[in-house]
């Protein structure tokens, strides 16, 4: 009888873990059709054309990088919560500041303010390594964790304050900021290669999304987007006047 017993609930633990398989692929499914509607209808239709940009939006999965009550709405064409006073960027804006950074295969990458650690998911799909700095400590280990889970091993999370960038790791190809400066850091500019270019939020009340390049005669700037993101918190707060 014991053993008729052991062998209905093991009977019992594979079809239910079957039956989980088969709803996790149908969610799966799901998600994947909700992504490519997300690139055809809020990024190219708004003059995204990257390829790159495009294939990495459609593979990344936006749901698994917010709350869970969070997921159902994680597709939509707006800034999600994410907890501590943070948002995820809504998508448009996320495939139109990675477009901006013109990057390569072979790129290094500095990113400020990992969030949940979304962007770098979609830098790490084209660029050879990606460096992320996030303020907020449990963010920090959340992102960290959720990245190495899905298998972004060319990412990098540090936890502190973004202003003086990454100096070990420097120089860098490509440098985008997800929180909103008063004014653009001097160290991050130092840091960004010759030939590179840096995406960011700039103002407080008012925002502008700069994109800055560096040339061997120094730093050009173009405002190309009004936006509204979350402040750029720490040292940068200190030095804005």
């Amino acid at each position: 009888m014991k053993h008729k017993y052991i062998f209905f609930s093991l009977v019992l633990i594979m079809l239910s873990s079957c039956v989980q398989e088969k709803a996790m692929k149908k969610d799966e499914e799901y998600y994947a059709k909700l992504r490519k509607q997300m690139v055809e209808h809020q990024i190219i239709a708004r003059g995204v054309k990257d390829a790159n940009v495009k294939r990495a939006m459609e593979k990344v999965p936006r749901h698994k990088f917010v709350p869970e009550a969070e997921q159902p709405y994680a597709y939509l064409d707006e800034p999600r919560p994410i907890g501590h006073g943070q948002t995820i960027s809504q998508p448009y804006i996320v495939a139109f500041m990675t477009e901006q950074l013109h990057l390569k295969p072979t790129d290094r990458v500095l990113e400020i303010g990992t969030g949940s650690g979304y962007q770098a998911a979609v830098l790490a799909e084209i660029v050879d390594s990606v460096y992320t700095i996030e303020i907020v400590p449990e963010l920090a280990r959340k992102a960290r964790q959720r990245l190495q889970e899905l298998g972004y091993h060319n990412v990098e999370v540090k936890q502190g304050d973004g202003y003086n960038g990454w100096p070990e790791k420097a120089p860098f190809d490509a440098i985008i900021v997800t929180a909103a400066p008063p004014n653009i850091p001097p160290p991050l500019l130092e840091q960004l290669k010759v030939g590179g270019v840096m995406v960011l939020p700039v103002g407080e009340y008012v925002q502008e999304l700069v994109v800055a390049h560096k040339t061997s005669e120094g730093i050009s700037m173009k405002n190309v987007l009004p936006v509204r993101f979350v402040p750029m918190t720490g040292k940068v707060q200190q030095n804005k006047n």
